[in-house]
Order: C-alpha cells, then structure tokens, then sequence
C-alpha cells in the first residue's frame, strides 16, 4: 500500500520578480519545505542577468542542460556580455508579449522558465513550485512549458480565475498543443481571442511525457475555491488562501469602495473566508496574510488547513533576491519600530489594491515619482482591448496619458498609476538606465505585518536572517499538531 506524500506546512511565496529566485526556493527546499520560485518576467530577468556578465556562471551553466542546445546557445549569443555591461549602459529592449507573440520571445520565455527551476532543483531530491500571476495571461503556455522541463513539482497561480491552467497542464504533460483564453476588454462574439503554443514546433525533440505539477490556485474567498473546484478544466490539487493582509497585490473588497482615513481600502466581513467551506472542499489549502509565525502556523492547523504560505519574512532573508540596500534599510527600521506599509489603491496599474513599504528613495516618495517619465516598455500588467479595426491591443494606465487616452482608457485611470514592472526589475538589482543618465526605482512591498512579523527573526545583535532562521522559528511549537496532516489526495 502506498501512502500520500506529506504535505509541506511551510511554503514560501513566490514574490515579485526574482525576490522568490532560485537560491531561495532551493533553500527552503533543501529544508524540506516548499520553496517556490517567481515566474513573473524570468525572460526579463535571464536576459539581464546574462547582461550583467552572468556572476559565477550560474544561468550559463542552468542553459548547457536545456535540451536543445541551439536555442540556449542563441540566448546566450544575443544577450550575454563577458565582465557585464557598463554600469550606465542600459539593458536590451526586449519585444513586449502581444496576443501572437513572436517566436524568438516565447523560446526566451521557455528557456527562461527552465533555467530558474533548474537551478533551484539543485543539490536536493525535494519539490520546487512556481508562481504566476493569472492577469499577465499571453506568457503563461510556453513558460509553464519551461518550467515542466525543469521537472517543477508545484503551480500555484492567482490574481485572476485559473480554471484553464489545470487542462493546459494536463497537455503540456503529454507534449500536446495548446491554448488559453485572455480577457480582452470590449470583446465581441467571434473575435479571436485565445493565445496558442504547441510545443512540437518548438521543442523538435521525441521527449518521454512530463510530469504533471500539482496545481495549487490562490484564492481569496471560499465562492472562487469552490468554482475552481468545480468547473475548472482539470485537477485543482488544492488553494492557497491568501487575505487582504498579505504583501503584494491584494483582491480588492467586496462590495462599494470604501477608503479609511489613510486612504486605504477598507475590508469588512464579506472579504473573510469561511474556513469551514475551504475545510468541506475536502482539498488541502494552506492560509497566506498574517500566519508568518509558529502560533499562525499552529492556528492554521487548528483551522485545518495543511499549513501556511509565507511571504514577507522570506523576502527579507539572506537568501533572497531583493537588493541589500533596500533589505538593510526595512531591517534597519524594523528594529527601530519606525517601518510603514501602505496598502495604495491607486499605485498598481493593474487596479488592484498594491501594499507599499515607504521608503524615501524608492516609487513610494512622490517627488521620485513625479520625476520618473511616464515609460511602459516591459509591459506586463497592460490590459488587452478591443481595437477600432476588432483586433486585440494592449494599454496601461502607467503609459505616457495621452497615449492611454488615445487607446481608449479612461484619463483618470491613470492618476496615480506607477510602473511597477520597472520598479519590480528595480528591487532585485535589474534596473532599466535610460539615456544613460536616469536609472529606474524600485517600489518594495510586504504585508501588514511586516513591523511586527520580521523581529522574531532577529537575534539581539543582528539585523539579518537566514531562510533556516524562519524555517525553525516558524516551526518552533508546531511539529506535534502537524503530524496528523494528510497527504495529497
């Protein structure tokens, strides 16, 4: 008789772009834990970081074990530059994803995918997930492929409905042809619609069928996890839910729009899950937002969830991607009690609710924000429309405004409006520099909690922590209730 695999109690989360990078998901991985890596623009992220003259060799050595050589070869032949690129020169514009999204973009997507879950696979025998954000669709087909050549064990999606992913990962498995379906503002009956990727014409290789990853959707309400559970295409393993607490985007509230005196959204009793519909679902789910502690863990468990999803305190560790200048200064005002985080309704173009730690020299000051020129060319939280001619076109509300306007977009749906997808490459050490002179700002984010979550990871004499340091903190206490957890149905 064969028993279910356990279930880890600890997963991190897949943050940003490139915080949850491959050295952190192996090390909590290695802990036996689930580290998930971000799969937020790895096309982005691998063709800088080849730019910047690939430090140690990593990403080189990541693309000798992709299986067609050729095509690891020309990524290497367009983008990397021994020693690294000057410091002021600015990094190559890739082509933004589009509803046909050119070939050599889409093998860069794949490539990408696979070297980050290579290189967190590394040195263990345990499972690595990966995040994706359901509301950038056009990427989702050939870096899910990326990442399943990889051998990743774990997709955990939100920020949208997902009730396609799971059959993609069904075909993608057995190497087969498929498609997704994107929101496209104004859409009429007939239009085309669906994005498409067949794995044959680009991977011309007899390979053994892949494994299927566990799909994990992340949810804020018990209403989504049922329909999800329901009437997906294909098996939903299990939910992460997260709440309006958790750093990043958050869902925004049910109901009218209400502002606190600090101009934050307000959440209310119809934003809570009912814990014991998750728990009549007979799926595992982990809880997200306000659980990075042993006694959250020990609370979720009592809920009967499988355990916790953490973020914040992760993205604050030794191992993660975010830049040390950034890390030092949160730690540093942490153990100062003088740390502020925002929940700014208006600062993501996505129109989601987008939690801020403000920091002078970040997006977060408004006179750095003011000064930045209103540039989209990375693209990844535009919004598909309808054009005059019925063919799909992308806008974003952080372009320059008449060009939004021009498009069709409302003007004040860009008041406010910051480029994150800049800012996000910003955090982790990849900024964009423009014209030789203008360098991109990061915008950090974390959870409400980060004031008083991230101390019990500090010794007395310390400002920084390792990923074992959470791992064991948030263990602490919680080992015997856990025991009982069941395994994967």
């Amino acid at each position: 008789m064969t028993t279910a695999p356990r279930l880890p109690r600890i997963i991190q989360g897949g943050m940003g772009v490139a915080v949850s990078n491959w050295r952190l998901a192996r090390a909590v991985s290695r802990l036996g834990q689930l580290g998930v890596v971000s799969g937020t623009a790895l096309e982005q992220v691998l063709a800088r970081r080849l730019q910047d003259g690939d430090p140690n060799g990593h990403m080189r050595r990541a693309l000798d074990r992709f299986p067609i050589a050729a095509m690891a070869r020309r990524i290497v032949d367009e983008y990397y530059i021994p020693g690294g690129k000057a410091p002021l020169a600015s990094y190559k514009t890739l082509p933004m994803h589009a509803k046909d999204t050119a070939r050599q973009l889409q093998e860069l997507c794949m490539v990408a995918n696979f070297v980050e879950v290579t290189l967190a696979r590394e040195g263990h025998d345990y499972d690595i997930g990966i995040n994706y954000l359901e509301k950038i669709q056009v990427p989702h087909l050939p870096s899910l492929y990326g990442a399943m050549l990889a051998g990743v064990g774990y997709v955990l999606m939100g920020a949208g409905i997902p009730n396609k992913i799971p059959g993609v990962l069904d075909r993608l498995a057995r190497h087969e042809p498929v498609s997704y379906p994107l929101h496209v503002t104004g859409a009429m009956p007939g239009d085309d619609t669906v994005v498409t990727f067949s794995p044959a014409e680009v991977v011309s290789l007899e390979l053994p069928p892949l494994r299927r990853p566990t799909f994990l959707a992340i949810v804020a309400s018990d209403v989504l996890a049922l329909t999800l559970a329901r009437k997906s295409n294909g098996r939903v393993d299990g939910f992460i839910v997260e709440g309006p607490t958790a750093g990043g985007h958050n869902a925004p509230p049910r109901g009218k729009r209400q502002l606190s005196g600090r101009g934050e959204p307000v959440y209310g009793d119809r934003d809570r899950v009912d814990l014991e519909k998750m728990r009549s679902l007979g799926l595992p789910f982990w809880l997200a937002g306000g659980y990075g502690s042993a006694d959250g863990l020990r609370r979720a468990l009592a809920h009967g969830a499988a355990g916790i999803q953490v973020g914040t305190a992760f993205a604050l560790c030794n191992e993660s991607g975010l830049r040390d200048d950034y890390r030092d200064d949160i730690l540093q005002r942490v153990a100062a009690g003088s740390v502020e985080v925002f929940t700014d309704p208006e600062a993501s173009p996505a129109g989601f609710p987008f939690k801020v730690v403000r920091l002078e020299h970040t997006m977060a000051n408004d006179r750095l924000f003011l000064q930045r020129p209103r540039v989209c060319d990375l693209g990844y939280l535009r919004e598909a429309y309808r054009t005059p001619e019925g063919s799909v076109g992308f806008r974003c509300p952080a372009e320059p405004t008449s060009v939004f306007v021009a498009k069709g977009g409302a003007f004040e749906d860009t008041i406010g409006r910051k480029c994150i997808c800049n800012a996000l490459m910003a955090n982790v050490g990849l900024a964009q520099v423009r014209a030789g002179k203008y360098i991109e700002q990061g915008l950090v984010t974390a959870g409400d909690d980060l004031a008083t979550g991230v101390q019990r990871f500090l010794g007395p004499d310390s400002h920084v922590y390792s990923a074992a340091d959470v791992v064991k903190t948030l263990l602490a206490g919680a080992v015997a209730q856990a025991d009982g957890v069941e395994g994967m149905p």
